[in-house]
């Protein structure tokens, strides 16, 4: 674990994390990365993503699969029946004293558990409470189920890559919930800076379909105000919107990326006659389609590296496609520390992704890893004032569970 010295810069902030899946968990656990205390509220069985891990990578080690692990560490686990009125009042004590809960239940569901907005802004005025879904709050989609690949579908950037008439592809990462959960973490630092101003809680609402589409910031408004149609060509350009040649090309070993070539210069380097007096910015749209093809034709000729080691000097924008095993060897990648290790008490040495950010005074660092299920169940309840003999009849009855911890004395 990280030095523990620093001051994260949200430590003294408390979050209940009732979300579950990828999304919400994600944002949680950058909120915990940066310090806060965060518990994870989840069923007395644990969340199922516990249980069903991408990939078919059940387990890194011993008890805690991959999937819930890489999307839980920096948290405490509270294993609670929220089913039970005696398990909800736990809850709502906790909320009390707390600064952030986040959500993603399904509509309705907050409601009938009593952790919905209204109530629980009227049990703590100052809550900032994040209610994230697929589609929004209300709406004809409401009640359809936001799933990442239905929602890049739907976001229209399927159609802005690719051969016309070919199926579109998707994004090679999970792209809708990653930009949701940085959207709510966006949300969440917001609204805490207007309570720090104000005193006052608020509720931030966040949905997946207007996450992916505001990404889409320059893209749609060059349909939308330059009037641009989105017009896929009978080559693989990598965007419709941008110029060829852009997009990845074939060589004798691999594949190259490569982006926005002076077509000059372009010529000059592959000994491209046809490219000599061309005006990247006019012919580049006007034979998309044949520059591309062209390209390619020469760069299937040699390997990645050649085209790397004769394009870099010539000023192109160049570059190599990764598998993962590239990537995580890359040497600006070990360079910036962007993995980081840490041992688990029961998954053993562990490598994930780290930060995406650096603070100078306030590091984020990893403190815990991902807990199990309801492993702080009652350090958690002892916080709150409740005392073991209460603790003791909550476990008796089913509406907490614990593991592996002793009841505090």
């Amino acid at each position: 674990m990280s030095d523990s010295s620093t001051r994260g810069i949200l430590e003294g902030y408390r979050v209940i994390d009732c979300s579950i899946a990828m999304a919400g968990p994600f944002a949680a656990q950058r909120l915990g990365d940066l310090g806060a205390d965060v518990i994870k509220v989840e069923p007395t069985a644990g969340e199922w993503q516990r249980f069903a891990s991408a990939g078919g990578a059940a387990a890194a080690g011993n008890e805690i699969n991959v999937s819930f692990l890489s999307l839980n560490r920096n948290k405490r686990s509270l294993a609670v029946d929220l089913k039970s009125d005696a398990g909800r009042e736990v809850v709502r004590e906790l909320i009390a004293g707390a600064d952030v809960f986040l959500q993603n239940y399904r509509p309705g569901v907050a409601a009938r558990l009593g952790l919905d907005y209204e109530t629980l802004s009227a049990l703590n005025p100052s809550l900032v409470y994040v209610s994230m879904s697929g589609y929004g709050e209300d709406g004809p989609y409401k009640d359809r189920p936001g799933q990442d690949l239905i929602l890049q579908a739907m976001s229209g950037a399927m159609l802005s890559a690719g051969r016309e008439g070919e199926p579109p592809t998707p994004a090679g990462q999970y792209l809708a919930d990653a930009v949701t959960a940085s959207t709510a973490f966006e949300g969440v630092l917001a609204a805490l800076l207007h309570r720090e101003r104000t005193g006052e809680g608020q509720l931030v609402t966040v949905n997946m379909l207007d996450a992916l589409t505001t990404l889409q910031m320059q893209e749609l408004s060059v349909y939308t105000v330059g009037g641009v149609p989105q017009r896929r060509g009978t080559e693989p350009n990598a965007h419709v919107y941008i110029r060829a040649p852009y997009g990845v090309f074939a060589t004798t070993d691999g594949y190259l990326a490569l982006g926005f070539a002076d077509l000059e210069k372009l010529g000059e380097v592959l000994d491209e006659p046809t490219f000599i007096g061309m005006d990247a910015e006019v012919h580049g749209w006007t034979h998309r389609d044949e520059l591309y093809a062209t390209v390619a034709r020469h760069l299937r000729e040699d390997s990645t590296q050649h085209w790397l080691d004769t394009l870099l000097p010539a000023g192109m924008w160049v570059g190599p496609v990764y598998g993962y095993e590239d990537l995580v060897n890359d040497p600006q990648i070990i360079h910036n520390g962007t993995f980081v290790e840490y041992d688990h008490p029961t998954e053993g040495r562990v490598k994930t992704p780290g930060f995406p950010y650096r603070f100078a005074k306030t590091p984020a660092r990893i403190d815990r890893g991902a807990p199990l299920v309801g492993e702080h169940t009652g350090e958690i309840l002892a916080e709150l004032g409740v005392d073991s003999e209460r603790i003791q009849q909550l476990l008796n009855s089913g509406a907490v569970a614990q593991t592996g911890a002793a009841v505090p004395a």
